[in-house]
């Protein structure tokens, strides 16, 4: 069990799973480089944060709730959970109460991200991870939730299995251990990946990479120049 001060954030997650060093330089270094894809996601999680509830049928809709889990250690706050009416006969151990209103009710964490539908570990890991602050929070449990594709207006919906919940346990502990050695990683430059990360300019993975010599690097470019 973690204290207090030691919650680190939910959403670093998503980074620590695409890449240690992107990490590294967001939330131990503060490097934040804008681009269309950062504006454009921050605004979708702007909105999706206003603050309040709302019902539609037997779902109920809330924005902005503040997670925390003690055993993973870490904090965090959702873009909406939507808590849906347990059908007749459903246990009401699946659910929970909700203030003012009748019955058991089931929460379903959903993610914002922008762009298309696609499968995203990394989104899938935070989205757990909001999963089981709930189930620590709430005593209940979280057994699905979705992602929201801006670009698409589409959802994915992601079932917590023992797998995706051993590997957001996981990166939950490297998360911890990279903020204990406080030390950014070396770079490993991957082609695609790399250039689709809005750190690229700062990383410089194709000059820093540890899987390239310096020599080899400055030889190429000697060779390109001629």
């Amino acid at each position: 069990m973690y204290d207090e001060e030691d919650l680190l954030f939910v959403s670093a997650l998503q980074d620590i799973v695409f890449c240690e060093r992107r990490c590294a330089l967001r939330h131990l270094e503060g490097h934040w480089e804008e681009n269309v894809a950062t504006i454009e996601g921050q605004n979708l999680h702007d909105r999706s944060h206003d603050p309040g509830t709302e019902s539609r049928g037997d779902v109920r809709i809330a924005r902005g709730l503040l997670l925390r889990s003690l055993r993973l250690g870490l904090s965090g706050k959702t873009d909406v959970v939507e808590f849906h009416l347990l059908s007749a006969g459903e246990p009401e151990t699946s659910g929970v109460a909700l203030p003012g209103v009748s019955g058991r009710w089931r929460p379903y964490p959903v993610e914002y991200k922008r762009g298309r539908l696609r499968h995203e570990r990394s989104y899938e890991v935070q989205l757990c991870a909001q999963a089981l602050c709930l189930e620590e929070m709430l005593d209940v449990a979280v057994p699905r939730g979705a992602l929201f594709y801006g670009k698409t207006v589409r959802r994915q919906e992601v079932v917590f299995n023992d797998s995706l919940r051993r590997e957001t346990e996981l990166a939950a502990g490297l998360l911890h251990e990279l903020f204990g050695r406080r030390e950014t990683p070396a770079a490993i430059y991957v082609k695609n990946k790399c250039h689709e990360c809005s750190l690229f300019d700062v990383c410089l993975p194709h000059l820093t990479s540890s899987s390239r010599s310096a020599s080899r690097y400055l030889a190429k470019m000697l060779d390109e120049s001629r």
